[in-house]
């Protein structure tokens, strides 16, 4: 069996913080609306998630932005 392609992996709030992103559920809210986080996928009626890719991109773009700085 293979890997899924990495567009197609999910990442649960509770995976953000071992990728160093503590963020609070209100907070990601607004920096999603502000189009300044990934916007969430919806998985259930209660349940969100993000594309790994979408989360990858943005630690990278946010680390480019700091060593331009």
């Amino acid at each position: 069996m293979t890997a899924p392609p990495p567009n197609k992996i999910l990442l649960t709030r509770q995976d953000l913080p071992r990728l160093g992103l503590n963020l609070s559920p209100s907070t990601l809210l607004r920096l999603e609306a502000a189009g300044q986080f990934p916007k969430r996928v919806r998985i259930g009626a209660h349940s969100v998630a993000w594309l790994a890719s979408e989360i990858h991109e943005h630690i990278a773009k946010l680390a480019a932005e700091r060593d331009a700085s």
